[in-house]
């Protein structure tokens, strides 16, 4: 069922190429997958559902043409005895439709079947002209114009032993940059280690912090020195009369005193501890984050570095390291100078029966020992799954209108339900091992307050001992074994604090490839824009054995525009990501300028270029702020400059209608906007910086017609004296590019101009074939 369903939705081909075919992980928000090859599959989950009404926003948009003619007539197919509803700007996917619904400022102006309404020469007739692609073949002034403006690939045999020749070459050499690049975050940290570099960061805190383990200290050590008074008090009771009234009364005293010096010092351990444990935790936070934004791309690409593990690396792990950093340090410094000055205490007072009390702390410590063991082995069973587990809670509400579109809230509770019965059975297995070393140190306290006594009745009566004596040592050796046990309590702190450190500075230790703190690399003021690449060779960094470009070889000269047309998965997004750098070419070289990019610093290349991506994402904030979010560092925007801005991009009079204009928020990834307010806003926030060279990956794929005609001839204008590189499914955006380079298996089969290209009547001749809406084609 579920490759009938991809069959049908043309998407069992490609995922039969990948490693794992359907067992292969799409990554976060399916980030491994082209925006095609997302939308296919998500076309293959609608049909498998078999619906009785079947609802298509813009289902096919992200699709090459040829998939989408393939795809537009299984979905003729999957419509037979159903209803659907299609919204659709590229008009060529429903010119079948069995009814056209023509829809202009929330009113119905026109309604019937492509050919009604093109005859009616109304509003669909412009919204269809505006999208027709020239088809005239024009004379060819020469019979080798193929050969001149086609870049045919080199010999099957010739390129294959090229490419694998230059895989090997170069694969050993990506894998040593990816190690370099993750030498720290495998390495094992002791805990020393752990605790040196958490010191370092809480560096600035140090005064602070020192009172606060000084006061804990002082603190710990008052329990013993209150033995030897608890002693003397007690002897006190062997005296009569005013005897026993004045030393009654001093003790009672000393108690009082003992009681305000306690105050005082737990107010200043706790006030101390937990000032430098929130200033921790800030900084903690706050470095985190920067060092994830510091992160390339394909540290992203990870499936252990989803959203769910890296929020969970700024919240619970961080908390962790915090309270044992806080209110825990004190507790245990406090329990460990206790247990020390204790064990000092009642060997200087009676060492006899202290040494014979000793010879149960062996046992205590081994069997806490123990404890910290298992418990060590079950925090790093259950770390995975609790990740796991967050990243399907983030996922299933982040996306949580599909969720409810398809009905599977139940499913995706199921499964997160499930995926804790794993950390629960090993709960329950911890809690009844672990329990038993614990029970069995709890047990040692009783048998060591059984031989104290014991042995200390026989020193007593041996005269060796007073009951002065005999009480201090016994006091201080019960207080020290029960502060022992306080102490090994804490150890499910300190083994989430351990991990939870080892995460966190694996995380700030962490030095991408593409690194964006580094300050050298060429510089410079400014570019051309003169993009060349030559046999560039590229591989995902997750997936080494499938190569996606093969030896690409493309010029744009500056001020060009180029476009590149080709099959979902050919390699188009991935022309733009390695242009913006975002990923390291295999082998090849990418030049701006004739400068190598890999030399240039990345900061400085990222200024002179915008992009503008498929799926434009807004942040929760105003549309002002969304907009200024694109600016450069140190750029000075006018209100001017934005509404130009916003002009160019045509969103400026419906921004201007809102009640709070410019002010209004747009809500979580722009909820409060259609798809073609966010993609507007978004070409806003690109022309605001006037980059040098402009990246558009479909912008304008979800804008209507209409919309789709001001703004690409806003962006034929911001073009002018800028190089742009567009991606563009909808050929009638780029027929009058400079340049037009069509994608296949990685490399430029064909290029040329829109008319040149027609003349070859070639791969791209057929494409645009696929889209053509003259009546002929009814």
């Amino acid at each position: 069922m579920i490759e009938n369903a991809c069959k049908t939705a043309n998407a069992h081909d490609f995922i039969m190429n990948f490693p794992d075919n359907y067992e292969t992980l799409v990554g976060e928000r399916g980030i491994l997958l082209s925006g095609g090859q997302k939308q296919r599959i998500a076309i293959a989950r609608a049909i498998i559902k078999n619906p009785k009404i079947l609802l298509l926003d813009e289902a096919t948009s992200a699709l090459d043409t040829q998939s989408e003619g393939i795809v537009k007539n299984a979905l003729d197919k999957a419509s037979k005895g159903r209803t659907t509803l299609v919204i659709a700007h590229r008009l060529s996917t429903i010119r079948n439709a069995t009814n056209i619904i023509v829809i202009n400022k929330g009113v119905i102006v026109e309604s019937g079947i492509h050919k009604e309404l093109v005859d009616k020469k109304g509003i669909y007739f412009k919204l269809a002209e505006t999208q027709q692609i020239q088809q005239v073949l024009k004379a060819k002034e020469n019979l080798n114009l193929s050969k001149d403006v086609v870049t045919t690939s080199f010999t099957i045999k010739d390129n294959h032993h090229r490419f694998v020749l230059s895989s090997r070459l170069n694969l050993d050499k990506q894998n040593a940059d990816v190690e370099m690049g993750l030498k720290n975050n495998d390495h094992n940290y002791t805990s020393w280690e752990l605790i040196k570099k958490i010191a370092i960061i809480n560096r600035p805190e140090f005064l602070i912090l020192s009172i606060g383990i000084i006061s804990s200290i002082v603190n710990g050590c008052i329990y013993p020195i209150f033995a030897i008074i608890y002693a003397y008090a007690i002897q006190a009771f062997s005296n009569t009369g005013n005897t026993l009234r004045n030393e009654s009364t001093f003790w009672a005293f000393m108690f009082l005193v003992f009681a305000i010096m306690t105050f005082w010092l737990n107010i200043i351990q706790n006030v101390t501890l937990g000032f430098s444990s929130g200033k921790l935790t800030e900084r903690i936070r706050s470095i985190s984050f920067a060092s994830i934004l510091r992160q390339d791309i394909s540290f992203f690409d990870e499936e252990n570095h989803n959203i769910g593990v890296l929020t969970s690396h700024l919240s619970s792990d961080v908390t962790h390291i915090s309270s044992l950093a806080g209110s825990t340090l004190g507790k245990m410094l406090q329990a460990m100078a206790t247990i020390f000055s204790s064990a000092i205490v009642a060997l200087i007072v009676g060492w006899k029966l202290t040494l014979v009390c000793l010879c149960f702390m062996p046992l205590l410590i081994g069997s806490y020992s123990l404890r910290i063991k298992m418990l060590n082995g079950f925090q790093q069973k259950t770390k995975k799954a609790y990740e796991y587990t967050a990243q399907i809670a983030c996922e299933g509400t982040d996306n949580i209108r599909t969720v409810a579109a398809l009905t599977c809230e139940n499913n995706l509770w199921e499964k997160y339900h499930n995926l804790l019965n794993e950390p629960m059975r090993q709960g329950f297995k911890n809690a009844f091992l672990a329990s038993i070393p614990f029970a069995f140190a709890n047990c040692i306290i009783f048998l060591v307050n059984a031989l104290a006594f014991w042995y200390g009745s026989k020193l007593f009566m041996d005269y060796e001992y007073d009951l002065k004596k005999a009480f201090t040592v016994y006091s201080a050796i019960i207080t020290g074994s029960m502060l022992l046990g306080r102490l090994f309590a804490h150890v499910p702190d300190i083994t989430k604090a351990k991990f939870a450190s080892a995460s966190i500075i694996s995380l700030l230790e962490r030095v991408p490839i593409i690194d964006t703190w580094r300050q050298d690399g060429e510089k410079v003021k400014t570019v051309k824009g003169h993009l060349k690449f030559s046999n560039v060779h590229f591989h995902y960094p997750t997936r080494f054995n499938v190569p996606v470009l093969r030896g690409l070889n493309l010029e744009v000269k500056p001020g060009q525009y180029a476009a590149l047309v080709g099959t979902s998965g050919c390699g188009k997004s991935t022309i733009i990501n390695l242009t913006e750098r975002f990923y390291q070419v295999t082998s090849g070289t990418i030049t701006i300028d004739e400068m190598n990019i890999a030399k240039m610093n990345v900061n400085n290349l990222r200024e002179h270029i915008a992009l503008v991506g498929q799926e434009p994402l807004l942040y929760d904030m105003t549309i002002k702020e969304n907009i200024i979010f694109g600016c450069l560092p140190r750029q000075i925007i006018t209100q001017n400059d934005l509404e130009k801005a916003c002009r160019e991009a045509n969103i400026h009079e419906f921004i201007i209608g809102l009640p709070n204009g410019y002010d209004t928020r747009v809500g979580v990834k722009g909820t409060q906007l259609s798809g073609g307010q966010k993609q507007r806003i978004a070409i806003a926030r690109a022309l605001i910086r006037n980059p040098k060279i402009l990246l558009l990956d479909e912008a304008t794929s979800a804008l209507d017609s209409e919309s789709e005609k001001v703004v690409q001839k806003a962006l034929d204008s911001a073009a002018c004296g800028r190089t742009t590189l567009a991606i563009a499914h909808r050929l009638s955006t780029i027929q009058h590019a400079d340049i037009i380079f069509v994608i296949k298996d990685g490399k430029v089969h064909e290029q040329g101009t829109h008319q040149e290209l027609l003349n070859v009547q070639g791969i791209y001749y057929m494409m645009v074939q696929e889209q053509y809406l003259e009546g002929s084609n009814l």
